[in-house]
């Protein structure tokens, strides 16, 4: 055996395998397992999963979840939910000729006074009017802030990807006009209070990466 081939063989054996839970407002379930030599090395990692993971819904199987690693203590990483968003070919699915496409983006600080962006997306049946598009738009942003200014970013993100805020959206905008989808799309942390994580720098960061 070489050098480097033995020197390879002890780099693995130093390491030590972590399991990477989700946080408890998403069932605090195992999402990945990493192996790492240092486990302060893990703070600040991003573990990419997938709603279907957690709730073993074939409807969620197009949700991605992203969850940023907080914090590392006895082989357990614990995370918060660094952003989600639908995966490109289910939101290419949901375009049809002779419909509206509405999109509204809000950039919100929570309860809690975690910052984050909110994407909304909303497909129409037919064919709207300019005015018809704003009002739906207002409804969103109307529902997205009143959310946020009294609810933590625990609970906003809980139903913005399980899709609480999308139907609340839709049973107003509804009379409007005609609705075929609403759903928040994406969302992502943009920054997090401090004290909130005790945790490293890189942390905050990470947070803010794109």
């Amino acid at each position: 055996m070489s050098k480097a081939t033995r020197k390879v063989r002890d780099k693995w054996r130093l390491k030590e395998w972590y399991d990477v839970y989700s946080p408890s407002y998403f069932g605090e379930l195992v999402v990945a397992s990493v192996p790492v030599e240092d486990p302060g090395s893990l703070i600040g990692r991003v573990v990419e999963t997938t709603l279907y993971d957690i709730t073993n819904d074939f409807a969620h199987q197009s949700i991605k979840l992203y969850f940023l690693i907080v914090n590392s203590k006895d082989h357990r990483a614990e995370t918060i939910l660094k952003s989600h968003e639908y995966a490109t070919d289910y939101l290419r699915s949901l375009v049809r000729r002779g419909s509206t496409r509405m999109d509204g983006i809000f950039k919100v600080r929570t309860k809690d006074q975690f910052s984050t962006r909110i994407s909304v997306v909303a497909f129409t049946r037919d064919r709207i009017k300019a005015s018809q598009e704003h009002g739906i738009r207002q409804i969103m942003k109307q529902i997205i802030e009143e959310r946020a200014t009294n609810l933590t970013y625990e609970q906003v993100l809980h139903e913005a990807v399980l899709g609480k805020l999308g139907s609340d959206i839709y049973n107003l905008a509804k009379k409007i006009a005609p609705l075929r989808h609403v759903g928040v799309r994406k969302s992502k942390l943009l920054s997090i209070p401090p004290g909130v994580v005790a945790t490293p720098a890189q942390v905050v960061e990470q947070a803010k990466a794109a």
